[in-house]
């Protein structure tokens, strides 16, 4: 479909990679990984013929088309975001007005007429087209990804520049998605995605009918997303089968046996400078010699590439607070007539680790601004425990640094004893190097003193952080260096991210935010998820409507049983009583195998073995939670007939 041979480009005076050779085909799904600054993003804008290579061609496919989404940057405007969405339809909607006009002139030509047959040949053949097409689903389809992608129905007649920066990236986003271009080429997209919204849109891409290449810092999203990835390193590109977390593997396993192979040749080569050293002055011995030089001067060199700078930071832990952290009760909070909150009950305590989901605009940002005192309540009270400490991050935290000041110098100033090798070093892992630690904050972009700040909070945090999407602009490696030190961190934390990786690693409890209520799930993002598949498995087994329960029988189909009916209840006669009752512990035999394999799983699931073992137990650990939702909702069932029936 597109082909690059020999590829190379530079950006000033630095080679960003070079040497690269790679057809992309109809139905690759890819993943674009490396560090920032390794050449990702040009790399995307030269296969989609936005920027052009300094070495070697790109040769696409006749006929291809493309499409491009930036990080950010794009403004639209003079159109309802419905309308925006149309526009990528010119073609059809050119083809809907001939159609009308074509239909009208049939109208008024004579049947038997040569023009009329030419005008019917012509409408024919548009017709059959735009049907191919889809052309009579247009509006279906815009309104399918709009939902997809958070757009309320109300929201889809405004005018598209009424939008802040984030939307109108997910409008462009639309675009592309309905537009289906040969090669999709997304540059993180889920930046400025909720997670509901992260969630349809890997679905949508699974289902992709062509090739698409993206740039993502969320794990979890390329795991789902991509088989392929490829690595920019070291001015190379390399190429790995499988998702990202089969990536990490490969890679692995690649550098091992690249450095067993150079410790192999290091041994050859020794022995072969040893022997060529100790006979080279000997007569009898030049013939060995001068086959062992040849052999020498024949090898191809194995080199070891640099290892990426891996820094672990321990960040200085807090004093403790009490075990209760904050208790809220009868909480409610609106902004005029518009209601966030209302009669909100929840506990925090002390080491809870609580991750907030909803959609944009549940109220994620307000909560956490309740919880640390720069929003009122509305009515209710919110109580913080003994000794503790608030701490708050915002989106927009940049805002609060002294412009004047210079990094490293305003690091210090809150470090404490740590050295300046130690501070660069916490500076390098939030992506800032060599002379940017000497920059005015002032100077730096809205995203680079977000990253700051981070690093500035953490060096001294307190024992209660209430972080509003600390992982936005961050790559994978400042990502895992944030984690690792909050998972060594022993005080709360409360937080908001988007990234489905990052919550799954710290979360022990959800508080999922939505119609103005709150409702904790204990454990991680994945147990949220389980939870609630469970209770909407439970809803659908106990709706009539729903159909079967999967592979245990309902009670309808135990003999002799007859549903209860409000206007006349009949009695269970002991026969069938007993009918009801053995299969009530068939059931809960079955509830404990699958609750026992369940176990069996996740305890398989604490030790890695290998990335094809570890697809085994998760598909398997699916398998057996999917089925335990409609035993428990038939045992229910039996328990409350048969308890009816014992009364």
């Amino acid at each position: 479909m597109i082909q690059l041979s020999s590829a190379g480009k530079r950006f000033g005076p630095k080679l960003l990679f070079n040497e690269l050779d790679w057809l992309i085909t109809p139905r690759d799904r890819v993943g674009l990984v490396g560090a920032n600054g390794t050449g990702k993003s040009t790399l995307l804008k030269i296969l989609g013929g936005l920027e052009s290579l300094d070495y070697g061609t790109v040769t696409p496919a006749k006929n291809m088309t493309f499409g491009y989404l930036p990080q950010d940057g794009l403004q639209l405007s003079g159109r309802t975001v419905f309308d925006e969405c149309m526009s990528v339809f010119s073609d059809l909607r050119s083809l809907e007005r001939e159609m009308e006009e074509l239909a009208h002139k049939m109208g008024e030509l004579d049947h038997t007429s040569s023009d009329y047959a030419q005008v019917a040949d012509r409408y024919q053949r548009i017709t059959g087209e735009f049907r191919v097409r889809d052309g009579y689903a247009l509006d279906s389809q815009v309104g399918t990804v709009l939902d997809g992608l958070g757009f309320r129905k109300e929201d889809w007649t405004r005018q598209t520049e009424e939008f802040s920066g984030g939307w109108q990236m997910r409008i462009a986003l639309a675009k592309l998605l309905l537009a289906k271009p040969n090669l999709l080429l997304l540059d993180e997209p889920t930046n400025h995605l909720d997670l509901e919204t992260r969630n349809w849109l890997e679905q949508y891409l699974l289902q992709y009918p062509f090739a698409y290449i993206l740039i993502s810092h969320d794990r979890y999203f390329l795991d789902v997303t991509v088989d392929r990835i490829v690595e920019i390193w070291n001015k190379r590109v390399q190429f790995y089968s499988g998702n990202y977390e089969k990536y990490l593997q490969q890679k692995q396993e690649r550098r091992d046996s690249l450095v067993a192979a150079y410790k192999n040749q290091r041994e050859r080569i020794e022995q072969l400078e040893a022997f060529i050293n100790r006979f080279r002055a000997q007569a009898t011995k030049a013939k060995q010699v001068q086959s062992r030089i040849k052999e020498l001067e024949k090898i191809n060199r194995i080199e070891i590439p640099p290892d990426e700078r891996t820094i672990h930071f321990s960040f200085p832990q807090p004093n403790p607070s009490g075990r209760l952290v904050v208790e809220c009760a009868g909480v409610a909070k609106s902004y005029g007539a518009k209601e966030v909150f209302r009669e909100v009950d929840f506990t925090i305590q002390r080491g809870d680790r609580i991750a907030l989901v909803g959609v944009n605009g549940a109220g994620k940002s307000t909560l956490i601004k309740l919880l640390a005192g720069i929003e009122p309540l509305t009515a209710g009270a919110l109580q913080l425990g003994h000794n503790v400490e608030p701490d708050y991050f915002a989106q927009d935290q940049y805002k609060e640094l002294d412009p004047t000041r210079r990094m490293l110098d305003d690091l210090s100033d809150v470090a404490g004893q740590k050295s300046m090798t130690e501070l660069r070093g916490v500076l390098g892992c939030f992506l800032f190097s060599e002379d940017d630690v000497f920059k005015p904050i002032g100077v730096l972009s809205g995203g680079e003193r977000n990253r700051y700040a981070l690093a500035r909070m953490l060096l001294h945090p307190s024992n209660f952080l209430l972080l509003d999407e600390p992982t936005n602009h961050l790559d994978l490696r400042a990502k895992d260096v944030l984690l690792e030190s909050l998972e060594k961190y022993n005080g709360t934390v409360v937080f908001v991210s988007h990234d489905r990786y990052f919550i799954d690693k710290l979360a022990t409890r959800v508080f999922e935010i939505g119609n103005g209520r709150v409702e904790v799930f204990p454990g991680n993002y994945e147990d949220y998820l389980w939870r609630k598949q469970r209770a909407d498995a439970a809803d659908d087994a106990a709706t009539p409507a729903s159909g079967t329960r999967g592979w245990a029988p309902t009670l309808s189909d135990v003999p002799g049983y007859e549903e209860r009916k409000p206007a006349a209840r009949k009695r269970v006669n002991p026969i069938k009583r007993k009918q009801l009752e053995e299969r009530c512990k068939q059931v809960e035999q079955a509830i404990a195998q699958l609750e026992s394999g369940i176990a069996e799983c996740e305890r398989e699931l604490q030790s890695f073995v290998s990335a094809e073992e570890t697809a085994h137990w998760s598909d398997l650990l699916a398998e057996r939670r999917n089925g335990l939702g409609p035993l428990l909702a038939e045992w229910e069932e039996l328990s409350q007939v048969l308890e009816q029936a014992n009364a």
